[in-house]
């Protein structure tokens, strides 16, 4: 029968196989009247329920459906055809719910009759002249609705109906759809029937190879219609849901669709039908591309660009389907992972003024938060020395395609994607318009599930190379294409070649739609898998003829392309540098133009900014990487012949150091500019350790060469440039947003550590600006005043700590350092002293700080000039009581003293040390304990300097007895006075002291004369002293002191023992001298918490090693047993991270001397899990500690567990609430071999904690993990949940691409920002020196001696 029904199809589409009535044979009078007199009795049957049929035999019911199928043909403006219509209607229950209003025989043979009355009905679906009435539109609904009734509710259908079901539907959707067409709602309501009541067949009675054959070839003049393609659409994805969890598992994400979409699919298709289901309708519509083709007759329908468009989006939706994109989110991912950008047509493209509908490009880009755009601010002028690429540098690419270049295919193993698509799905077109928008959305991952590229390809790959490239026979009428490209392997040697037309902007969007899912498939590449190289090939044909940049070029396209490329160059495809040219032109197309007039009528510049600054941070460090490596000859052999600075890699270096410089200055999104800034930061860094590296390896200078002779690209000129226009930017532009400010911060604060040789007054113009920045945050009225703006006023004055102990050569300068010292005085007070105000001390001015945590940073800052500054790393240690006294002995030779309520001061008087006995020299050790530090001084007191007292030849003059000879004597003039002191002018001082002349006359002097003679002539006169005899005696000094009070004396020398120090205020305070009562129980034992608490920030990393496929936590902490289980890269960056230091049980670590090598032996890191080894970085203001967790003997985890405890989530209690917190930033570090290994790293196993208590600290938990590329760089891939409006952290961003030499810099420098910032984001715990400030004033009001003045001081002079 299937046969019969595919050649009368055939014979006639419209007409074959309806059924003719006997009444047409006679004249339409005869036979209206015939249909009305038989119809009308039928119709009013039907409208009593209890009524029985008036047909009781086979005979009566074959004359009556010849009559009912001529009135089927009759005009409508009778109720006859309705009559017909109802009688029909009713008649189909048969095969659903038999009545007595059905003629008997039709009951008993159901199928028989009900393929006569499909064919019957047929009739009314023929053209006619009233078929766009309401009532032709009724009456198919109420037919339609019948048959739909009809294959949903039936069970006794055989296959025969089935069959004819489905051909009456084919015939009445042909006939609807097919020239001239009828309306709309007709079309689409046919069209919806046809499409669901197959898919019930599909379920129930799978329909032959002939009627699916049959509905192709009707499909290829149906599919311009909108409704066609919109219903395929839907069942096509509302299948691909269903197919997905059969092919790939029930883990593989599924696809989001609406509920009616996803309704539409029986519950009862098995799997092999659904495959087969699947398959036959994607194949349905036949090759997208075939719709920009023109009718059989020469016509274009004016909607074949919006078909066109919306079966590109289909197929787009159902690759980002495949590939597992899944939703499954939260809004405090959006940070640190990605851009999500998706473009969609919005307004009238300027070339033809075509609609087209809706199309949602996914969104494939990483987000990083939430942009705020500036108003107001007018971008800058462009940088002088970058803005013009270098004159060795290749032009950017324009004009025609000619010859092409592949390279060699080669296997790539390691991928990293980024690129990810939205995919809830709504197909429905509202709009003529051809609309494009851009929007930001969470980011999306591809499942580490989903297929291969080849697998993709093989399906998709057909539609979309065909809709990426413009054929010349495909053009309608007066239209012509830019490109005609056949696959080159189905091309003859000779006809390899590109021909270049113009293009119709007409299909512009169906193939910016092609395109970009074409980047996001080959972006999707899994690690160590092959591609073909037919499809790599093609491939970059189709990214050369998109990327093109002319006055032809189609921006749609190139648009497309730049929005799903963010991580192309990051997935090791095989040759692709090839496009490394092509894509620096494209870049430099939209980054350098400020406008974008050409792409803004249909994409977010800001979006398309964005994505192309993502793809430029993964090209920056290929120059540096590839070096003088030569491109292939590409375009116009621009990159070809013997010029050697022209055709390689390095020299492209300019351009993309240019491109950086000028969209900085251009760029208005916050987003943007803090993504910029960490790009310059990696460059610059990168260039300067590259350059390092070069000095060293050859420290002299190429012949001809000057030191001065250095081009704007070296290390030092971005420097300096740089330096300028964030300084600039910083009080200009950049001033009013948090996050750019706070960014910039900490991109100077790295720029202070970056080794180049620049000039000192650059170093000074950055100090100053800082000073400038931080004076005009505080002065902003009280209203604007928040948390965020205390944080970039607490992130400046850590930049100027930084740049204060890196370059400590600029306090020198009188200016800069009185310009430093007023805005600290700012930070901590409030205001500024000015030269008219009286002088006051510190302690007499009002504190009335812009917020504690202000002041905070500024006494940071105050403490690094005062201590820090040129004196770090210092060779002094620091003691404790232990190490002094031999271990844990008796401590009664200490005393303890508190000074201020805020340092602590333990004196250990020990004997006298001296060369000689004669020669005595008092000493004693003092310990400080601070807020800033500990400190051990061991001091003695000297009358002169040891060096002075051995270089000098004293004379030792001893008294004379009775008798004896006095010796040679020594004329020796005593002169108290120098002798040119008369020729000194005199000065006012000197008449402070009266002349003894003037004070005393002559007069008195008699006076005072005449007495004392007279009173010792009374003393001689007396007969007592007359009658004795006075023995005179030789005076002889007393004998040397070999007891000395150090404490006091040392007390006494540094003005603390004066009555002001010793008073007691009354009011519950302390004296500024208390001593401190050490025979108290647990004294020591906080002064030993005390010891332990940091006076700089200290800080946890947790370095793990993630082999490819691994998944628990065992596997991953069994990799750093071995170096042979690990990268070699892997131990170059541990070493890269800091220096190896012993750590004992009691968290204390010490210095080791040994090196890295000898240190790790043939393990994989796992030395540095904190029971002998770790790693440890140290600066002025910061102590990062990076271990290295293990497995223990014991448990897979109990290792990682004890030593995340140890490191931040343990608290030792102090006396009355005070706690020793040990701060942990959360922050872990992952070696990755695949990128796919990145959804199953097992945080939660790692933290080992219950549900509940994992929930709330992975969400603090920030994971940056690393992946080396096959060239030899790195990619970066930074995971946190946050939903701070300030997260983005620099300068690592996800999509960073390092080179080795920047990896272990870039990463250290990233953790000391991420510690910082969560600093700045959490109320608690306080600074390291509040911390250690409040502690000791707790030890002072728990353990102090109140005594009076006269009880301290004898004490003070008691011996011990």
């Amino acid at each position: 029968m299937s046969k019969r029904l595919q050649t009368a199809m055939d014979q006639s589409p419209r007409s074959g196989w309806s059924h003719i009535s006997v009444l047409a044979c006679f004249p339409t009078t005869v036979g209206r009247d015939v249909a009305v007199a038989v119809v009308t009795p039928l119709g009013v049957s039907l409208g009593n329920p209890n009524s029985r049929s008036l047909l009781r035999t086979e005979a009566q019911v074959k004359w009556t459906m010849e009559v009912l199928c001529y009135a089927l043909s009759l005009p409508l403006d009778c109720d006859t055809v309705k009559l017909c219509v109802d009688v029909y209607t009713n008649w189909l229950l048969a095969l659903v719910s038999p009545r007595d209003s059905i003629p008997p025989p039709i009951i008993k043979e159901p199928n028989i009759y009900t393929q006569k009355i499909l064919r019957h009905l047929l009739t009314f679906f023929q053209s006619r002249r009233d078929q766009s009435s309401v009532v032709h539109q009724a009456l198919c609904q109420q037919v339609l609705s019948a048959v739909q009734l009809l294959a949903r509710e039936s069970a006794a259908m055989n296959q025969d109906t089935w069959e004819t079901l489905l051909h009456f539907l084919l015939c009445v959707n042909q006939s609807v759809l097919g020239p001239p067409t009828s309306a709309p709602a007709s079309q689409q309501l046919s069209v919806d029937v046809l499409f669901q009541v197959w898919l019930l067949c599909c379920s129930r009675c799978f329909p032959s190879r002939s009627l699916w054959v049959l509905w192709k070839q009707m499909m290829r003049s149906w599919r311009y219609q909108p409704a066609t393609v919109d219903q395929w659409t839907r069942v096509v994805l509302a299948l691909t849901s269903r197919l997905l969890p059969l092919a790939f598992g029930p883990a593989f994400p599924s696809v989001k669709l609406p509920v009616e979409d996803a309704a539409l699919i029986p519950p009862d298709l098995d799997h092999q039908c659904t495959l087969q289901t699947w398959f036959r309708f994607l194949h349905l519509l036949g090759n997208p591309a075939d719709l920009r083709r023109p009718l059989v007759d020469g016509t274009a329908p004016p909607t074949q660009e919006d078909v066109f468009l919306t079966a590109m989006t289909a197929v787009s939706k159902m690759v980002h389907a495949f590939l597992g994109v899944s939703e499954e989110f939260s809004e405090d991912q959006q940070i640190n992972s990605g851009l999500a950008a998706r473009i969609r047509f919005r307004d009238r493209l300027p070339s033809v003024g075509v609609a087209v509908t809706r199309s949602p490009f996914k969104d494939r880009l990483p987000s990083y938060g939430v942009s705020r755009p500036r108003s107001g601010s007018a971008p800058p002028t462009p940088v002088n020395i970058m803005s013009v690429p270098s004159s060795n540098s290749p032009p950017p690419v324009h004009g025609r395609l000619k010859t092409l270049g592949v390279s060699k295919v080669t296997s790539s193993q390691v991928f990293q994607c980024h690129m990810s698509s939205h995919i809830h799905f709504s197909p429905q077109m509202s709009h003529p318009l051809h609309q494009w928008r851009s929007s930001c959305g969470p980011p999306l991952h591809p499942s580490p599930l989903r297929g291969k590229v080849d697998s993709l390809l093989r399906l998709f790959g057909c539609f979309l190379f065909d809709a990426c490239v413009l054929d010349k026979d495909c053009a309608p009428a007066g239209q012509y294409v830019r490109y005609t490209l056949l696959p080159l392997y189905f091309k003859k040697p000779e006809q390899s070649h590109v021909t270049c037309h113009v293009t119709s902007e007409r299909w512009a969007a169906g193939r910016a739609e092609a395109c970009g899912t074409l980047c996001t498939i080959f972006s999707c590449k899994k690690s160590a898998e092959d591609i073909l190289p037919v499809h790599l090939s093609r491939f970059y044909l189709v990214l050369l003829q998109g990327l093109q940049v002319s006055e032809e070029m189609s921006p749609p396209v190139l648009a497309s392309i730049l929005l799903n490329s963010s991580s192309l160059f990051c997935c090791d495809l095989p040759g692709v540098n090839l496009l490394l040219p092509s894509f620096i032109s494209a870049l430099e197309a939209v980054l350098l133009d400020r406008e974008l007039l050409r792409f803004k009528t249909f994409v977010s510049p800001v979006d398309l900014r964005r994505a192309s600054i993502l793809i430029l941070m993964s090209l920056s460090p290929l120059p540096h990487q590839f070096g003088r490596i030569h491109l292939e000859v590409l375009l116009n052999g621009r990159y070809g012949g013997d010029d050697v600075t022209s055709g390689n890699v390095l020299s492209l270096k300019p351009r993309l150091l240019s491109m950086l410089m000028v969209s900085l200055q251009a760029e208005t999104d916050s987003t943007n500019v803090q993504m910029l800034l960490a790009a310059m930061m990696i460059s610059i860094q990168d260039s300067a350790l590259l350059e390092a590296a070069e000095h060293i390896r050859q420290p002299r200078a190429e012949p001809g060469r000057t030191k001065g002779d250095e081009g704007p690209a070296t290390a030092t000129a971005l420097w300096i440039q740089f330096v300028h226009l964030l300084t600039q930017h910083l009080m200009s532009q950049w001033r009013n947003d948090s996050a750019v400010c706070l960014a910039a911060m900490e991109v100077l604060g790295g720029l202070a550590k970056v080794k180049v040789s620049v000039a000192e007054a650059e170093k000074l113009r950055v100090v100053t600006w800082v000073c400038r920045h931080i004076e005009f945050q505080c002065k902003r009225p009280p209203p604007l005043h928040s948390r965020d703006l205390h944080s970039i006023i607490v992130a400046a004055f850590y930049c100027l700590s930084t740049w204060l102990t890196q370059h400590p050569a600029i306090l020198d300068h009188q200016n800069c350092l009185l310009e430093v010292l007023e805005t600290v005085e700012l930070g901590i007070s409030g205001s500024k002293s000015t030269q008219e105000e009286d002088m006051r001390c510190k302690e007499e001015k009002e504190l009335n700080p812009v917020s504690l945590r202000v002041k905070d940073a500024a006494e940071v800052t105050l403490n690094c000039i005062m201590l820090v500054s040129g004196t770090f790393p210092s060779s002094a240690g620091s003691l404790d009581e232990d190490a002094l006294m031999g271990g844990f002995g008796p401590r009664d030779n200490l005393r303890y003293f508190a000074v201020d309520a805020s340092v602590i001061l333990g004196f250990l008087e020990q004997a006298h040390r001296a060369e000689t006995v004669s020669v005595p020299c008092p000493s004693v050790t003092v310990l400080i304990r601070g807020p800033w530090s500990h400190h051990t001084w061991c001091l003695q007191h000297r009358l002169q300097p040891i060096e002075a007292k051995r270089s000098v030849k004293t004379l030792s003059v001893e008294p004379q007895l009775d008798g004896e000879v006095a010796g040679t004597s020594c004329g020796v003039k005593a002169q108290p006075l120098p002798e040119n002191i008369s020729k000194c002018p005199s000065v006012k001082a000197d008449l402070s002291v009266p002349d003894l002349l003037e004070s005393i006359t002559e007069q008195v002097l008699l006076e005072h004369l005449r007495v004392a003679l007279q009173r010792q002539q009374q003393m001689e006169d007396q007969p007592q002293v007359k009658s004795k005899t006075v023995a005179m005696t030789t005076c002889l000094p007393p004998p040397p002191v070999t007891h000395f009070q150090t404490a006091r004396l040392f007390l006494s020398q540094m003005g603390l023992l004066t009555p002001e120090t010793l008073k007691d205020p009354g009011t519950g305070g302390t004296p500024q001298l208390a001593s401190l009562d050490s025979s108290l129980p647990g004294f020591f034992e906080d002064l030993r918490c005390l010891d332990q608490l940091p006076s700089r920030t200290r800080d946890s990393i947790f370095v793990f090693y993630m082999r490819a496929g691994q998944k628990t936590t065992a596997e991953i902490l069994r990799n750093v047993e071995s170096s042979r289980n690990v990268s070699c890269h892997f131990l170059d960056f541990l070493s890269s991270l800091g220096w190896p230091a012993r750590h004992d049980h009691e968290g204390v670590t010490s210095t080791c001397t040994s090196e890295f090598l000898a240190v790790i032996g043939e393990s994989g890191g796992r030395v540095f899990d904190g029971d002998k080894f770790v790693l440890k970085y140290a600066d002025a203001l910061t102590d990062i500690t990076f271990i290295v967790p293990s497995a223990s003997s014991s448990s897979s985890h109990a290792h990682w567990s004890k030593r995340w405890k140890e490191a931040g989530h343990s608290e030792t209690s102090t006396a009355e609430g005070v706690r020793c917190l040990h701060v942990v930033s959360s922050l872990l570090i992952v070696w990755l071999e695949r990128s796919e290994d990145i959804e199953s790293f097992p945080v939660c196993q790692l933290l080992s904690l219950n549900k509940v208590e994992a929930e709330s600290s992975v969400s603090h938990v920030q994971i940056i993990f690393i992946r080396p590329l096959q060239s030899g760089l790195f990619h970066i891939t930074v995971r946190e949940k946050s939903s701070r409006k300030l997260s983005l952290v620099l300068p690592l961003l996800s999509g960073s691409v390092l080179s080795k030499h920047s990896l272990g810099v870039s990463v250290r420098e990233m953790v000391i920002n991420c510690c910082r910032r969560r600093q700045f984001w959490s109320d608690s715990p306080p600074p390291p020196h509040v911390r250690r400030k409040l502690m000791i004033s707790d030890i002072i009001s728990r353990y102090r001696c109140h005594r009076s003045e006269p009880a301290f001081y004898s004490a003070l002079f008691h011996d011990l």
